[in-house]
């Protein structure tokens, strides 16, 4: 295959699905390599970004997706007649944050480092689908462990969990709050930008 039709069958395969779709299912179903499906989807996102176009191909760890420019977002909810999410509340980004970087975690882990419950606020992410359950710890009672997801890295704006904040070194004495909070500071700024 010539490097414009992997493009455009990168193009149309995105857009149908809707939903990110894995390099390596891309590459093989192309019948091209990995090295070459991730260089023409690369120039695919450069160009979407350099033309100003209407979407976006974002990369979400191995995976792409397409979606809506964010710069248009107020014309697609006019449109669309919808109205913007609410932003997360600050219990919110908290837990979101424990998550993101101590994943995965059991939901008294979370509640460890922010000292107060949070049953309601884990319940909420995952209805917004930012943190799903992964499965079980192996201790007693066997809790439940949560990660972060796709939806969380788009809502953010960031390819990879690499691209979080890096987290100040705790001092022996600190518990860790502060760095916490400077990372939850910069998630709400994403998160505001998007």
């Amino acid at each position: 295959m010539e490097a414009f039709e992997i493009e455009s069958a990168i193009e149309s395969i995105l857009f149908v699905s809707g939903e990110p779709v894995a390099l390596a299912r891309i590459a093989a179903v192309l019948g091209v390599s990995e090295a070459e499906t991730e260089a023409a989807a690369d120039r695919l996102r450069d160009r979407y970004s350099f033309e100003r176009r209407g979407i976006r191909l974002v990369r979400l760890e191995d995976s792409f997706q397409l979606c809506s420019s964010p710069e248009f977002a107020d014309y697609i909810r006019l449109a669309l007649e919808t109205r913007k999410p609410p932003q997360l509340s600050q219990p919110a980004l908290e837990v979101l944050a424990v998550v993101a970087y101590f994943q995965p975690v059991t939901r008294a882990y979370i509640e460890q480092i922010r000292g107060v419950d949070s049953a309601y606020t884990v319940g909420l992410l995952q209805d917004r689908e930012l943190i799903e359950a992964c499965g079980r710890l192996a201790a007693p009672g066997r809790p439940m462990i949560y990660r972060t997801t796709p939806a969380f890295l788009r809502t953010f704006g960031l390819e990879s969990l690499r691209e979080l904040p890096e987290l100040p070194q705790i001092e022996a004495s600190g518990d860790g709050r502060e760095g916490i909070h400077n990372a939850i500071a910069e998630l709400k700024a994403r998160e505001e930008e998007q």
